[in-house]
């Protein structure tokens, strides 16, 4: 049965919603509720284009995929006009369109349903990130792809029998060594370059247990911090436990989905925490003493500092150690 959506024109109120399907060489914009549709070249020439076509028009959001890349420029371009972006998960969308009855995927039709998904779901209007933002995150994802290059490579040494192969490996685990090296250096002086980045960077270092490559991976991949609630920041990251119940039915509450990088990253600095950090010590022991098991409880931890990190920034304040 298809979902029943109310009439378009309840919604409109005299603005619209643009919905804009990306691809590495198009993008198909289209407008909610006249449905008038444009395909142009993801270049600068077709944002010139996809502006002069919104015009005047009285622009409620701008709704697109997160896509990689291949949104980036086109984001800073609508950003820079004024334009209200919102940049959506696409499996979000996915399942908005097979709630309506559209099964038909095109991207024509994503666009269409892209539109359609912002002005009646109406998703949270981000600013987008600054240019230092976007680089400190390239930055970082390239620390992470090198040390998981290193990783593979040490295990790989370890099983080679032939001399040439084995001077091989050694060769590329020094050059790695050296590229994560000169890495480390430039984000530390581009963290250092921005006052308002250097000051959120030493609010983290701040706190027992988190160290100076999980407090830039923290800064890269969630720069929301701050900013959002913790309940939010928590949901963000996929933190927060997800209620299972219906009628007499009790089902056991468990994380789902979030940022999976933002975890990988608190999860040695939890376990840290656990023996460094007075306050994540006591609730760490309170919990297991409670008869949580040990892999919910190092979660909460994780939780904990992911909200004493937030609730730090959104005071601009350093950690200091309660007195009893």
């Amino acid at each position: 049965m298809n979902m029943v959506i109310p009439n378009d024109k309840s919604f409109s109120n005299g603005q619209v919603t643009l919905g804009i399907d990306v691809s590495k060489a198009h993008l198909d914009a289209a407008i909610y509720p006249s449905g008038q549709t444009l395909h142009v070249p993801n270049t600068r020439k077709g944002y010139s284009q996809l502006l002069r076509w919104i015009g005047k028009a009285d622009v409620f959001r701008v709704v697109f995929e997160a896509t990689g890349p291949w949104h980036k420029e086109m984001e800073r371009a609508l950003a820079t006009a004024g334009l209200p972006t919102v940049k959506v998960n696409p499996r979000y969308a996915r399942h908005f369109a097979e709630a309506t009855g559209t099964l038909t995927k095109t991207d024509r039709v994503d666009a269409q349903m892209l539109a359609r998904f912002g002005a009646l779901i109406q998703p949270k209007i981000c600013p987008i990130r600054s240019e230092i933002q976007e680089t400190l995150t390239e930055l970082v994802s390239a620390r992470r792809s090198l040390t998981r290059d290193r990783t593979a490579v040490s295990n790989r040494l370890q099983t080679l029998s032939i001399d040439l192969l084995k001077r091989h490996a050694r060769h590329r685990l020094r050059q790695i060594d050296a590229q994560l090296a000169s890495i480390a250096d430039a984000i530390r002086l581009l963290i250092a370059s921005d006052p308002e980045l250097a000051r959120r960077c030493e609010i983290i270092l701040s706190i027992p247990g988190f160290g100076a490559v999980t407090a830039e991976a923290v800064l890269a991949d969630m720069p929301e911090l701050g900013i959002l609630g913790d309940s939010q920041v928590s949901a963000l990251a996929g933190l927060a436990p997800i209620t299972r119940q219906s009628g007499t039915f009790q089902g056991k509450s468990h994380i789902r989905g979030g940022r999976a990088l933002v975890r990988q990253a608190l999860y040695m600095p939890a376990l840290v925490a656990m023996r460094f950090n007075p306050d994540l010590k006591t609730f760490y022991n309170r919990l297991i003493a409670q008869g949580k098991n040990a892999k919910l409880a190092i979660t909460a931890v994780m939780r904990k500092m992911l909200v004493l990190a937030n609730a730090l920034l959104r005071d601009n304040r350093i950690w200091t150690e309660k007195r009893v």
